[in-house]
């Protein structure tokens, strides 16, 4: 089943991650670019730009494509095939709040947007609104799949899913963009030179299995031609930790995560998937007790230093849009994103394989059947379908599971307002080490986002339910 005229909405348009990018693939593709991309944003400025930078772009291909733009999501969801969720309002100054203050109580974050009090109270502020737009879509477009691009991801696919049920819905996460993510390991494993593909013989042989909670995730298998080449990646990372780092950013979520990759290797046997994030679950590198001299305690989520990031993002735009910059230049200074490359896929039933967060369904045998993991999918316009992986070893499993817990716990205490939830949620957290401090980071960080968090948090009408 193929889709003539998908209508893609991405509801946070103005997320410069994605929106650029969506908008070069949907021009782009051939089975996009007759369909409707409809950009929708609450910052009516930033919002006009994307119009226009789309609209350019547009004209330069040549396509059918139509552009729509509205601040009133209600307005363009009607038709929508694929609704994309991409906002996070003013995340950088609030993930810098929940850094600097839990750093306060020893916990530190390089990205503090999945675990730890950062990933607990993005979700404070991001899933209520996920949710208020999945009650738009249950109303007005209810068979259209919902795509979840917010983190923490697995917290917001877990809510979906259990307070949205009738939605077709899934997570995505780039840090396993297919194929990138294969080629790296084939690197790595030394099948392949570096900067070359693989061949589709070469594909077929490489046998990689990927599994666990989003930003926890390990390579299980990696076997070529029947030989196991997990070693082989392993040596690769430790000959690269002194020079190179495996994170795509710059500054904290970057440094040193050769070495930490190999330090993981070397306790499980298996390698961590994702460091720039993995290195953030875990206690080692907190600063509560020695480690490897080379290897400090995790450094800090960098306020200023991303804000100077989005503001060159969004002077590029201006250039586009000014002239300053050619419009053919946009088109090759971009490419495919994991969202769009993946609708495009279920869109045209090209039958390629992606890694989606969704219910594990029997892929990991000894894990629940609706553990939300990010698996190697087969995909289509019938949804996910995880390939089977095998067991999570012991140890790994234990850690999954307790971020499993955390996560579960983080999505039903947003979605009923409870604060006992939200007490217990941060106290079964990884990187928790004190009630009293737990309670006075809830505290603060509350006092803190008062303007952003819902105000049933505070009492009066609409109060938090208690848990008995």
């Amino acid at each position: 089943m193929s889709v003539a005229n998908p209508k893609v909405v991405v509801i946070g348009a103005g997320s410069l991650f994605f929106g650029r990018q969506a908008i070069w693939q949907m021009a782009q593709s051939t089975y996009l670019n007759k369909g409707t991309l409809s950009l929708v944003d609450t910052d009516a400025g930033k919002l006009g730009k994307l119009k226009i930078l789309a609209e350019m772009v547009v004209a330069e291909t040549g396509v059918a494509l139509e552009i729509e733009a509205s601040t009133d999501r209600r307005a363009v969801l009607d038709g929508a095939d694929f609704v994309v969720l991409s906002f996070a309002e003013d995340t950088v100054r609030y993930r810098g709040l929940d850094v600097e203050i839990s750093a306060k109580y020893g916990i530190r974050m390089c990205s503090g947007d999945t675990i730890g009090p950062g990933g607990v109270f993005r979700a404070m502020r991001e899933l209520p609104e996920i949710l208020d737009c999945a009650r738009d879509i249950e109303q007005i477009c209810p068979d259209a799949w919902v795509i979840n691009y917010i983190n923490p991801s697995a917290v917001n696919g877990i809510a979906l899913k259990r307070f949205a049920p009738k939605l077709k819905s899934f997570g995505l996460c780039d840090s396993l963009h297919m194929p990138h993510v294969k080629r790296h390991y084939a690197e790595r494993a030394g099948i392949i030179e570096p900067g070359k593909t693989l061949s589709p013989e070469q594909d077929e042989k490489f046998d990689l299995r990927i599994a666990g909670v989003n930003h926890l995730t390990w390579v299980l298998k990696a076997e070529y031609d029947g030989k196991d080449v997990m070693p082989n990646i392993g040596e690769a990372i430790r000959l690269k930790a002194a020079t190179e780092t495996a994170g795509g950013d710059t500054g904290a979520k970057a440094i040193h995560n050769d070495a930490i990759g190999y330090q993981l290797y070397q306790m499980f046997g298996k390698v961590p998937a994702c460091v720039p994030h993995t290195k953030e679950y875990v206690r080692f590198w907190q600063g509560h007790g020695r480690t490897a001299e080379a290897i400090p305690s995790l450094s800090l989520w960098e306020t200023e230093a991303r804000y100077a990031r989005h503001r060159e993002m969004w002077e590029e735009i201006d250039q586009f849009i000014s002239g300053d910059l050619p419009i053919s230049q946009f088109l090759t200074r971009y490419g495919a994103d994991h969202a769009t490359d993946i609708i495009e896929n279920m869109v045209g039933n090209l039958g390629k394989r992606f890694y989606i967060n969704t219910f594990n369904d029997g892929a990991v045998p000894n894990m629940a059947d609706d553990a939300y993991l990010e698996l190697l999918c087969d995909l289509d316009m019938n949804g996910p379908k995880p390939i089977a992986v095998g067991d999570m070893p012991r140890g790994l499993r234990a850690i999954q599971e307790t971020v499993l817990d955390t996560h579960e716990l983080t999505a039903e205490a947003v979605a009923k307002g409870d604060r006992a939830l939200l007490r217990r949620a941060l106290l079964i957290d990884p990187l928790t080490n004190s009630i009293a401090d737990t309670e006075a980071i809830i505290e603060e960080l509350l006092d803190a986002e008062r303007d952003i968090i819902p105000q049933h948090w505070y009492g009066g009408e609409g109060a938090l339910q208690k848990t008995a």
